[in-house]
């Protein structure tokens, strides 16, 4: 029995030493090897620069949007008695079943000049896609099931009797649940962002269809990883990469630091 466990473990090791860490491990050591002068230039030159703020200024949008509709799309389908509760969980689930490049075709087609949307957009001056508009709602959309998939199985468990008690001490709604229902789930909703930020820094299917992949306007970190490898930029590319991971990696890093502070 301890040998099959131990051989358990080894496999587990060895299957996320292959699939996770030896890429990662390469693509530092490429990073790296000629020391730190070609990442900071490669990080410092302006279509880098303006990549990392456009994906962050995205990200900024997008994690507070689905933030909010995860929390009130969890407690409608757990606590609202929502009719067609099924049909909003599948909803919801949509985008981790579609291939983001479809997401990114379908906002195409409707705004588009030939989508239902394009023309009187067009005629009032808006332009959504090849630009900041539509790059942050295929965002929205291939990240939004995180926090709303983090919160339904905790409202669920929490159950209803200290919110049915708030409200017999004559606690209004928002006040039951800012004082009783939020703090029972806060750390499902870090989760969630968490989730739906590295998604976001992360997304490039959706963008690379809507944005047009202009460089020094709607070009994004992920895309500008793409452009960077196949102009032969390799050591932008690995700059590029390893920034974007240690943004994430932060992110989470944070994260696991705070909640035992909290817990104590």
């Amino acid at each position: 029995m301890p040998s099959a466990r131990l051989a358990l473990r080894v496999a587990a090791l060895g299957y996320l030493g292959v699939v996770l860490v030896a890429p990662l491990a390469l693509v530092l050591y490429r990073t790296f090897r000629h020391g730190l002068g070609p990442v900071v230039d490669a990080l410092s030159a302006g279509p880098a620069v303006h990549a990392f703020q456009l994906t962050l200024l995205i990200a900024a949008v997008a994690v507070p949007a689905n933030t909010v509709f995860g929390v009130a799309c969890a407690h409608a389908i757990v606590r609202g008695r929502l009719r067609g509760a099924g049909l909003v969980n599948a909803l919801v689930d949509l985008p981790l079943a579609l291939s983001p490049v479809v997401v990114g075709l379908a906002l195409f087609v409707l705004y588009g000049r030939g989508g239902p949307l394009g023309p009187w957009l067009a005629d009032h001056g808006i332009q959504v896609l090849f630009a900041l508009p539509s790059m942050i709602l295929a965002t929205i959309f291939v990240s939004l099931p995180f926090v709303v998939r983090e919160v339904v199985p905790v409202l669920r468990e929490l159950g209803t009797e200290q919110e049915q008690a708030a409200a017999t001490l004559g606690a209004s709604g928002w006040q039951t649940f800012r004082r009783v229902t939020l703090p029972g789930i806060r750390w499902a909703i870090a989760y969630g962002v968490v989730l739906t930020t590295a998604r976001s820094l992360g997304e490039y299917g959706a963008v690379a269809v809507v944005s047009g992949r202009i460089a020094g306007r709607t070009e994004t970190a992920t895309l500008l990883v793409e452009d960077r490898y196949r102009s032969f930029d390799l050591a932008g590319a690995y700059a590029a990469s390893v920034l974007l991971a240690l943004i994430a990696v932060s992110v989470l890093v944070v994260l696991q630091r705070l909640r035992p502070r909290e817990a104590r």
